[in-house]
Parts: C-alpha cells; structure tokens; sequence
C-alpha cells in the first residue's frame, strides 16, 4: 500500500515525534511504500486566506465558491495542490497529532481547512447527481487512522472517563471529515502519559502502534452508516426505526451500543 502519514508536533524527540519514526519503520518493514507530510517540519501555514483562492482586492471572500472556482481552474497554492495529490496517491491515511484542549493541534485543522477545499473534499457530485459524502468521496476506498496522544489515562477516555470517550471526542474528525470525505475509518489508538512516558512506556506504545500498523489494511472500519443508504431520511435524519429511543453520536455507529452507555 501506499500510506500518507501526517503527523502534527513541533518536537521530533517528543512521543508523537518518536512513535512517528517507529510507525514509518514499521510500514516499510511491512514492505508498504509511506509518504510523511510533518507539518511542523514543512512549516505548514494553517491560517487560510484570499490568496489562497487569487480573488481581486474588492472581491467578497465567499469560502467555498472561491475554493471550487480556484480548484476547478488549477490556481491553488502549490504546497496545497501537492498534498492533495499525495491524498490521491495514498491507499491509506494515517493522522497523528497529540490531543490538545480535546482536538487536533491548530496546523492540523488548518491543513484540513486549506487541502479539503470544495469540489475535492465535498461539493462532489456522483455520475448519479448525488452529492458524494459520508461514506463517498475522494477517500472511498482509502483506509484512515487517527493516532493520538493525552496527558492523562487511558481511563479518563473511556466509556465514563470524566475527559468523555475517545470515539466521541474523535466523532467531528473521523466521521465529519474522513468519513464525510469518503474514507473506511478505523477505530483510533489512544496513546495515554504523552508528557511522563519513559523508555518502558514508549517500547510499551511502539507495541501497540506496530499492532495496528499490522491490521491497517484488514482491522474492521467504525460501522459508521452511509448517507446513500436507506438508514437516513430526505432530511438526513436517523429513521425511527433505528437505534430508537436514543440520539446522539453514537447512534451514527451501526450496531454498537452506546459508548456512554457503556459500563
């Protein structure tokens, strides 16, 4: 396979920074060819602008119709036209970034906000004329895998961790942007004591990380249930019939009770 590897920290030498080398080391021992986009290192620039879609001083910025018109014409910036051919090149995409105030690291949104511009990540419409999302997309066919580090413990993340549940916590990642944009999303890997972790804790991550590396393209996906099939109403809403009773994330996630339900 082909394997994006997106990674967001500013120090190499740090747990996200280590368990990155590692994971590399282990795909291509694997025998799988991996591209890296470390955004610290390429100096990403997060924050989009009007250049970024060439409008004229007086021009209103209206997001997506400048990103579908500068996509469509060619004229996005280089260092965004090249990752978004590196996302077509990858079979797989793995995201890895340290969980800041409960989110991605603000390079990374800021990549997601400048890359997945419509009419490449959404606005896309079928051969069908429907719009191509959440379960269809640019990503169909790619495997995604979300790895992030905490602080704190693996407990404070689970089904009545006082942090909230790590699928949940994930839920706008995974399911409104990989999942919206087409991608099979696995479950993530949470990598917990990121700030304390010694040499035991790091062989210990290194483990765990070359385990899920090793089911990348075989593990089973999230169920997360496609807009084009027949669970979701005109309205984009659950039918009743459904996870009933219940709301909330979760019941976007075929045939898995509810995580905060969970004992």
């Amino acid at each position: 396979m082909d394997v994006l590897w997106v990674v967001a920290h500013p120090e190499p030498r740090s747990l996200t920074g280590v368990l990155a080398a590692e994971g590399r080391a282990a795909l291509e021992e694997q025998g799988h060819r991996v591209e890296v986009s470390d955004l610290y290192a390429m100096r990403w620039d997060p924050v989009l602008t009007r250049a970024d879609y060439g409008l004229d001083p007086d021009e209103r910025l209206f997001v997506s119709a400048g990103s579908r018109r500068a996509y469509d014409a060619g004229t996005l910036p280089p260092e965004i036209r090249a990752e978004q051919e590196k996302l077509r090149r990858a079979d797989a995409l793995v995201l890895q970034f340290p969980l800041w105030w409960f989110g991605m690291p603000a390079i990374l949104k800021g990549w997601v906000d400048r890359v997945f511009v419509e009419g490449f990540a959404y606005g896309v419409r079928g051969a069908d004329g429907r719009t191509r999302r959440y379960g269809d997309g640019v990503l169909a066919g790619k495997r995604a895998l979300v790895v992030t580090s905490t602080g704190g413990p693996d407990s404070a993340f689970g089904p009545r961790g006082i942090n909230g549940h790590a699928e949940e916590l994930l839920f706008p990642l995974m399911h409104g942007t990989l999942f919206y944009a087409g991608a099979t999303v696995l479950p993530p890997l949470l990598v917990s004591g990121a700030d304390r972790f010694t040499e035991e804790d790091r062989v210990r991550a290194g483990a765990a990380l070359r385990a899920r590396l090793a089911g990348l393209g075989t593990d089973a996906p999230l169920p997360f249930r496609p807009q084009h099939g027949d669970d979701y109403d005109d309205r984009l809403v659950l039918r009743p019939h459904l996870a009933p009773g219940r709301a909330g994330l979760s019941v976007h996630t075929a045939d898995r009770p509810d995580v905060r339900a969970a004992g």
